[in-house]
């Protein structure tokens, strides 16, 4: 799919790795809706490109919040071609702590928003999507999830955090059959490491003895690097039902 006059939505949008993908895809030309809990780093975020983006507040367990996002879309931009579904939480609590089980309401949380959540805004976004008109290659649009490496490589305490992703690795396949009969590509993106705004909480310290533990390039990702990925992913048609690792082949140790 051509990016430029493309019109996407990206959930998780208004920092970290979803705020990267949402910015390279206005410079390269196409319109976004940001979606995000966010309100005030979401309406600072698409204030800097004027009418090429759109904020909308939402939490991706409400649906009633996930279809007035894709409502805005299309209210604002006339349709929607692209989904990057980038919110979630990260979570660490061992399946036995030092104060006995781990709350069951952490584990259901955590699946609630990383895994449920990607499908609802998921199965909306691509309703809409199937209404476009197929291009020369019979594309009507592309859904990008985002899981990460601890769905392969889940550590110790991230079973909670591990089940949610590995559930969004485990869909991608079948979501990606269930519409290729309307033309809709589906894949998902598992980056490893990179430099969010939560790893910038780190001492620096910390930060460069993670980074030391990525066999090459020896550094955290960056951000536009995952964003390049995007780009590439819905810019290339024979690409789906992948799950890709995006990490610099680094394999999680259990801690």
């Amino acid at each position: 799919m051509d990016i430029n006059g493309l019109v996407a939505i990206v959930t998780g949008g208004a920092s970290g790795l979803g705020a990267a993908a949402a910015e390279m895809l206005i410079d390269k030309g196409a319109k976004v809706v940001v979606a995000d809990l966010n309100e005030e780093k979401g309406k600072e975020f698409v204030g800097k490109f004027g009418d090429n983006a759109a904020f909308v507040k939402c939490d991706v367990t409400n649906t009633a919040e996930n279809e007035a996002v894709v409502k805005a879309a299309v209210d604002k931009f006339g349709r929607v071609d692209a989904l990057i579904n980038a919110a979630g939480i990260g979570s660490a609590s061992r399946t036995i702590g030092r104060d006995g089980p781990m709350p069951l309401e952490w584990f259901t949380m955590t699946v609630n928003i990383n895994l449920i959540g990607t499908f609802d805004m998921l199965r909306l976004a691509a309703a809409q999507i199937a209404k476009n008109e197929p291009n020369e290659n019979g594309e009507k649009g592309a859904i990008i999830n985002v899981a990460s490496v601890a769905a392969f490589d889940g550590q110790i305490g991230q079973a909670a955090y591990s089940a949610s992703k590995g559930g969004v690795v485990a869909m991608t396949l079948p979501i990606a059959r269930d519409l290729s009969r309307d033309g809709i590509r589906v894949n998902t993106i598992a980056p490893g490491i990179f430099d969010t705004p939560m790893m910038q909480l780190l001492p620096e310290k910390a930060r460069q003895s993670l980074g030391a533990q990525v066999p090459f390039p020896q550094r955290l990702g960056n951000p536009s690097e995952f964003a390049h990925l995007c780009c590439a992913v819905i810019e290339n048609p024979y690409i789906n039902a992948q799950a890709i690792r995006l990490d610099g082949a680094i394999r999680m140790g259990p801690k």
